[in-house]
């Protein structure tokens, strides 16, 4: 069977509505551990009129405290005021644990803003990366097509300084690599690079990025492109790789058309996977939220 640790994440969203109402389909397919505040967890769980039993683990390195019909959490105290202090020590303990294990990390939604006040955070990708002193990327994957943005979480204006040969040249090694490792059993038959400006910068009118895309992917014989990107996901693009230059781009197109999807980071020593949705706090305690992307993180 297999093993999981999950992040609680922020408690003030649906993290946990959608972990007790997925519990009773997961509970003989997947052996999960928590990991998070069991009083937060406690706390929610009464709002919800749960009947879930918690069951709280002393020892999350093996699971023989496990128990498939209760929530198993391995309680992290809140050791400060700052939530986004306690977030940070949740999380980084939870790596710990899935480098010494290598046991799947499910991280769920959190609220980056709450954490950007307080500390220089752009999101767990990075972070991870930073901790772990590894080169990450996030690839979201869907159950149509999939898309890997070369920058993520910055300001649109600074993504130009990203858009030269050397640079999109190492990233797409990178994640070439990444992928014939099959530590997530990607199987792309397409890698598809867009273009940077509208209609390809019409041949140099809208500016020369374009032209510097193409010079560097003509040396992968794997990667096609560039493609205008306001056409590129029009057609049926199961098991396709899109590249785009900035977040956006491709992360508007990839949330509207696949139903099902989650986000893989890319470079750790173990497989961290986080549902392709953020916290949605203004529905939590209501019943409303989807559980399908954490159901695929759970059993991928």
């Amino acid at each position: 069977m297999k093993k999981k640790y999950v992040f609680l994440g922020d408690t003030d969203s649906i993290n946990i509505e959608l972990i007790s109402k997925s519990h009773g389909f997961l509970k003989n397919k997947v052996q999960y551990i928590l990991i998070g505040s069991i009083e937060e967890l406690e706390k929610y769980l009464k709002k919800i009129n749960s009947k879930l039993e918690i069951n709280e683990i002393i020892n999350p390195f093996n699971f023989k405290e496990f128990k498939s019909h209760n929530l198993n959490i391995y309680n992290i105290e809140s050791s400060s005021k700052e939530i986004s202090e306690n977030l940070i020590n949740q999380i980084d303990i939870s790596n710990f644990l899935a480098n010494k294990t290598k046991i799947d990390l499910v991280t769920m939604p959190i609220n980056k803003y709450s954490l950007k006040k307080t500390l220089t955070f752009n999101g767990l990708t990075e972070h991870l990366g930073k901790i772990n002193n590894r080169k990450t990327a996030m690839l979201m994957k869907g159950n149509i097509f999939s898309i890997i943005p070369i920058t993520t979480h910055i300001n649109i204006k600074n993504v130009h300084k990203y858009l030269n040969q050397n640079k999109l040249s190492t990233f797409i090694k990178f994640i070439i690599n990444q992928i014939e490792k099959k530590k997530y059993d990607l199987k792309f038959k397409k890698l598809k690079f867009l273009c940077y400006n509208p209609h390809c910068g019409e041949e140099s009118l809208l500016g020369n990025e374009d032209r510097t895309i193409f010079k560097t992917i003509e040396k992968f014989k794997k990667i096609k492109g560039p493609f205008p990107a306001d056409s590129a996901f029009t057609n049926n693009n199961l098991d396709t790789l899109f590249f785009s230059m900035y977040h956006d781009q491709a992360l508007i197109p990839f949330k509207i058309l696949n139903k099902r999807s989650m986000n893989l980071t890319l470079g750790l020593n173990y497989r961290r996977i986080s549902p392709a949705h953020g916290t949605a706090k203004d529905i939590k305690y209501q019943n409303l939220a989807d559980n399908l992307s954490y159901i695929e993180c759970m059993l991928c």
